[in-house]
């Protein structure tokens, strides 16, 4: 069975131009996820703190994982809480999602150090 080729198209993130490969039908995706990038690469710009490039992508990649880890947790949260509704006869069959505990005291404990690290940067959010 052929895969569909991916197209590239071109983008501009903080000014500078790329070319990404992008699967058939997910260029609205990308466009969306370059939209993103760049207005949170230019915001942590316009802050001033930061100056180079990629100390910016950096700041403004883990500033996004991070957002997408809350959402993610609230989901989860939701999940649960719609999981405790039920009682054991209506779904029996329903079964744990939840995050591993020390796996997310691991990423909590290295926003923490982030945020340390970064000091004079500019905090992580």
């Amino acid at each position: 069975m052929n895969k569909p080729a991916a197209k590239q198209i071109e983008v501009q993130i903080m000014g500078q131009s790329y070319l990404l490969a992008c699967p058939a039908g997910g260029e609205s995706a990308l466009i969306d996820a370059v939209e993103r990038v760049d207005t949170a690469m230019c915001r942590i710009r316009d802050a001033g703190k930061v100056k180079a490039r990629d100390r910016i992508a950096v700041l403004a990649s883990l500033n996004l994982a991070f957002e997408l880890s809350q959402k993610e947790s609230e989901g989860l949260q939701a999940h649960a809480s719609a999981r405790e509704a039920l009682t054991a006869a209506e779904a029996p069959s329903v079964q744990s999602n939840l995050p591993d505990p020390a796996a997310q005291a691991r990423i909590d404990d290295l926003v923490r150090r982030l945020d340390e690290s970064l000091g004079s940067d500019g905090q992580l959010l």
